[in-house]
């Protein structure tokens, strides 16, 4: 769709859901601030200092916000700690927070730290068999007790979409706030978190994105709870207009910018700022056509030449993200060996094998491609072979 935009490396990347490939912009946009720093060293920050908001309405409009309800700051888990310290607010009935068995690690650990110190509890909701959830399921967890609820708007492992819309209409219907993490879902599909009425999200920009390794982070903050004042603050989420008058009250920023803390990453975001040109005038509900095709075209070639493949990623288009997720006993084989033939898949712990057709950049010649290289390697294993450069040892999961 914009493959000239970027650098594609040797091979076939099928990672983007890990790690988007570098766009030529990004580069260009490091190089620009790089050349600033050696030029005019702390003059610089005439142009930087509000460079953090100069790029929150074009993030914006990835997640269906108000520019004044995204801030570009952080990490996702460091976003999701400032948020849970201001929105988690336990009462004696509303007091647990709730979440799933599948969601991301960090975003568990943040929620364990803040029951921890509340001395409350963390509930999960349970998944069936083991890589999705069902909708009723979640529904029935949103019990009397709960005062937040945190979800993925892509599972991570398995690839399966919530539906964003009904499930925060189902959790304000019970009086319960629901935030969102987005990480799995911003860059590959439309979202609309002003209008579905999401109290708070966070995500990350270097999967879909292609901001580059560790970018700097995003959330979102509804402009119904935008006067509340973060818990957690810094000089950063100081109000712009009297931030260097160093006063010892906090005058908090406009809008969810009052979120930020410390001062930010400037080649970090230059990164962003370049890999953001690429969503210029992209429609991106063409994008997320185009992302269905390939997934759809993908497990297409799955069904017919790959039947030893389990597809654990939902087949609805309603219900699938970015990425395929394919399990089997020897998944984790299976990614070395795709390594050793260019192709760059993703291996995720016992058995699962997560491939993304990158709507950005990836092709259906190259997922025919890895199609055939997949069969030659399954058939490898039926014959008791190993690929060169496989010891016995990396066959154990």
């Amino acid at each position: 769709m914009r493959r000239e935009l970027f650098k594609m490396p040797p091979g076939i990347y099928l990672d983007g859901n890990s790690l988007g490939l570098m766009p030529f912009a990004a580069k260009a946009a490091v190089e620009k601030r790089l050349l600033e720093w050696e030029e005019s060293a702390v003059g610089g920050w005439d142009d930087w200092f509000e460079l953090s908001e100069r790029l929150a309405p074009k993030v914006a409009r990835l997640v269906g916000a108000n520019r004044d309800e995204v801030a570009v700051t952080g990490s996702i888990t460091g976003n999701l700690h400032a948020l849970l310290a201001t929105f988690y607010q336990p009462q004696n009935v509303r007091r647990n927070i709730l979440a799933t068995e599948l969601d991301f690690p960090t975003d568990l650990y943040a929620l364990e730290s803040w029951t921890s110190l509340h001395g409350t509890e963390l509930k999960k909701v349970p998944s069936r068999d083991g890589e999705t959830l069902e909708f009723a399921d979640i529904l029935e967890a949103m019990t009397d007790d709960i005062a937040l609820i945190l979800l993925p708007t892509v599972l991570y492992r398995s690839g399966q979409k919530l539906d964003v819309k009904k499930l925060t209409r189902a959790a304000h219907e019970r009086g319960v706030l629901i935030g969102w993490d987005a990480a799995h879902s911003i860059g590959a599909m439309p979202h609309a978190f002003h209008d579905d009425g999401v109290d708070f999200a966070v995500w990350c920009h270097y999967k879909y994105v292609n901001a580059g390794p560790g970018a700097p982070g995003g959330l979102f903050v509804h402009q119904k709870h935008q006067e509340r004042t973060p818990v957690l603050r810094g000089w950063w989420g100081h109000d712009k207009l009297s931030q260097f008058e160093m006063r010892g009250d906090f005058r908090r920023s406009s809008g969810a910018g009052a979120f930020q803390q410390g001062t930010p990453s400037i080649l970090a975001l230059a990164a962003l700022e370049g890999a953001m040109t690429v969503f210029d005038c992209l429609d991106l509900l063409e994008l997320r056509q185009k992302s269905l095709e390939l997934t759809d075209y993908f497990m297409d070639l799955c069904d017919k030449h790959l039947i030893e493949l389990q597809i654990v990623t939902p087949r609805a288009h309603t219900e699938r993200g970015g990425h395929v997720a394919l399990a089997h006993p020897g998944a984790r084989a299976l990614s070395l060996a795709l390594r050793e033939k260019g192709v760059v898949a993703d291996f995720r712990a016992p058995n699962v094998l997560r491939l993304a057709p990158v709507a950005l950049y990836n092709t259906k010649a190259e997922l025919e491609q890895t199609v055939q290289i997949l069969r030659e390697l399954l058939d490898g294993m039926k014959m008791g072979t190993l690929e060169p450069g496989l010891s016995s040892s990396s066959m154990v999961t």
